[in-house]
């Protein structure tokens, strides 16, 4: 379904990330997968020799157009870019070092917005295509000690929306993928143990909706997201969430 069709996936090299690559790889894409350097990446490269694997981190613009420059000189087009890349952070906005909300900022906000940024000419030379923003369901039901991580996925959302109007006239759709729990997420690897146990406390003490639903499988979420890059043209999902049960 996506044979010869080149698309973009950044935090490519583990996590959902990694299952979003597999799942575009089984369906005949060209892949250009970006990380940060890491083991990781390197393995990545090793799996997908095809691939046109690079690092980048992007969160600094200079490496974001390196990367895109890559993707230009190798293809000269892209149909698609998957922005999954994101950094969360569990602390009380005020235990927040100025480092860590810059980080979080330039990694889940500005990161997206530089990688449209760069992708746009390469979007416009395949003659449209699709931009899928990876959101967090703390973007509509904020989460305590996840405060600043939900405020850089609404602004995302934000972002998103009036993007898809600027770029409606130049056949590139615009989706965010809003999403809940997943299983084997390695989004909160890092999490200091301490600081999850006072989070779990505070949601349950609070009977927060988070608790309400269930863990669902990375492998759901990047069928979904092969679903939607093969969507007719004329056929825009603007939004869609997905959850466990």
């Amino acid at each position: 379904m996506l044979k010869n069709r080149v698309i973009a996936v950044t935090g490519a090299a583990k996590g959902l990330g990694l299952r979003i690559t597999g799942a575009l790889a089984a369906e005949g894409a060209d892949l250009v997968l970006l990380s940060r350097p890491s083991s990781d990446l390197d393995k990545l490269a090793q799996a997908y020799p095809q691939a046109l694997v690079t690092p980048c981190d992007v969160s600094r613009p200079e490496s974001v157009a390196d990367a895109f420059s890559q993707v230009a000189a190798r293809f000269g087009r892209l149909d698609g870019l998957i922005n999954n890349a994101a950094l969360c952070q569990l602390h009380s906005l005020e235990e927040m070092s100025n480092e860590a909300v810059r980080a979080e900022v330039d990694t889940n906000l500005l990161g997206p917005l530089y990688c449209m940024r760069a992708a746009l000419p390469l979007l416009r030379a395949a003659g449209g295509g699709d931009i899928i923003n990876v959101s967090s369901e703390s973007a509509n039901v904020p989460i305590p000690f996840l405060t600043l991580y939900g405020a850089t996925k609404a602004g995302l959302e934000n972002l998103s929306a009036g993007l898809r109007l600027e770029l409606r006239k130049d056949k590139i759709r615009i989706t965010v993928l809003r999403l809940g729990r997943m299983i084997e997420s390695r989004i909160s690897a890092g999490w200091d143990p301490a600081r999850r146990d006072r989070f779990r406390e505070e949601t349950a003490r609070t009977a927060h909706p988070v608790h309400a639903v269930g863990h669902m499988r990375p492998e759901t979420i990047a069928a979904m997201v092969v679903h939607i890059l093969g969507l007719p043209p004329e056929t825009t999902v603007e939004l869609t969430e997905i959850r466990g049960t």
